[in-house]
């Protein structure tokens, strides 16, 4: 488990997929976790990544753009980064942003994995 105090990350895998399961308030002073996760992610030649907001409380722009960073090379890998369980708050910074367009959000944790294991 990657951690601060105020934000956590742990790290699962089902069917080939990193479940990143984040807790917190992620911003700009705990957005370092989550880049050091992905980074270790896609040093290990792994692609895919489902990122479950469930127990995520808050997300700055800082944050968002940890994903933005790293999602050419997860998607040169062919794989992606797909996210679910958000609450409305965290959903509406996404939407403010545009990211919906960018990024697929799924209702929950299945949903998510499904997506990432049944591409084509």
């Amino acid at each position: 488990m990657m951690e601060s105090s105020t934000f956590t990350i742990e790290d699962t895998i089902s069917s080939n997929v990193h479940i990143l399961q984040l807790h917190g308030y992620l911003d700009a002073s705990t957005s370092h976790i989550l880049d050091d996760a992905i980074q270790s992610i896609i040093q290990s030649h792994e692609y895919k990544i489902l990122i479950d907001c469930a127990d995520l409380t808050y997300i700055s722009s800082a944050g968002l753009g940890i994903f933005m960073k790293h999602v050419d090379a997860i998607r040169s890998g062919s794989g992606d980064i797909v996210f679910c369980s958000m609450q409305k708050p965290v959903f509406n910074v996404f939407d403010l942003l545009g990211f919906p367009v960018l990024f697929r959000i799924c209702s929950d944790r299945s949903e998510g994995l499904h997506s990432l294991t049944h591409e084509g």
